[in-house]
């Protein structure tokens, strides 16, 4: 097979991270992944069309280090890894007296970090998972956790209740990122609350059109001035999201 790096890597701006929640996607040739690409050549050639990647891996298990390894060496070095926090934290804890398994999560993804490739932790809550007094308080009490200051985080609400001033002046406090998540039940309102770094979670069903595109890569390129932008798009059967990536990066470069 030939060089799968004949191309450089997307070097749009630094500080836009963009791609989808995933890549082992057999499904996504010829569109995306050329017709003879091996499986364990996706993400080498991944890497060479989109910035970024969130891995929904680390929500059920943690990579071993072997795994990060190959990962680690699929990527060029502007790449980044963002990763899902695993389930017992999220859904199983809710947040509570969950600071050994925070520990745990972030220590086991420490090669990514030496090697200059993490990108953001995104702690995604369940839909039943609703903001009242007390849980926002569990909320600020989970964000003092001390190993959370040592990366970017994202927190993803999934019930509107969390949309409020409250909320965001709690995620401010720890430079907390909302995530500012879309999808065809619920559309996050774009608040950035984090001072280096936001996020974004395309998931709406059927992708996007280019000139929605277009006005999306205006919006993020203007945020890419003064903080990391992540950007990721659905992932699915169809590569939908990983094309609409490529044209978002694509869309970016126009603006520089």
């Amino acid at each position: 097979m030939a060089n799968i790096h004949k191309n450089p890597p997307p070097t749009v701006t630094a500080r836009l991270y963009a791609g989808t929640s995933g890549w082992a996607y057999p499904t996504w040739k010829p569109e995306f992944y050329p017709a003879k690409t091996p499986a364990k050549r996706f993400l080498e050639y991944y890497a060479t069309q989109l910035t970024s990647v969130e891995v929904n891996y680390t929500f059920r298990q943690l990579p071993t280090a072997k795994m990060l390894e190959g990962w680690l060496g699929a990527t060029p070095s502007g790449f980044r890894f963002s990763f899902k926090a695993p389930q017992r934290i999220t859904h199983f804890s809710r947040l509570r007296d969950c600071e050994a398994l925070v520990e745990q999560f972030i220590s086991a993804l420490e090669p990514v970090r030496a090697a200059g490739k993490l990108g953001l932790l995104l702690f995604q809550l369940p839909p039943n998972f609703k903001a009242d007094e007390d849980t926002r308080a569990r909320l600020a009490t989970f964000l003092s956790i001390p190993i959370l200051s040592t990366a970017p985080i994202a927190f993803e609400f999934r019930h509107e209740s969390w949309f409020a001033d409250d909320t965001y002046k709690i995620l401010r406090q720890h430079n907390a990122a909302l995530c500012i998540a879309e999808s065809d039940d619920l559309v996050t309102p774009e608040i950035h609350t984090a001072a280096t770094h936001t996020c974004f979670r395309l998931r709406r069903n059927g992708g996007y059109t280019q000139p929605e595109i277009n006005s999306l890569a205006a919006r993020l390129t203007h945020l890419t001035l003064n903080r990391d932008v992540y950007a990721y798009l659905k992932h699915e059967d169809e590569p939908t999201g990983a094309l609409n990536a490529v044209a978002l990066l694509a869309a970016a470069g126009k603006r520089l």
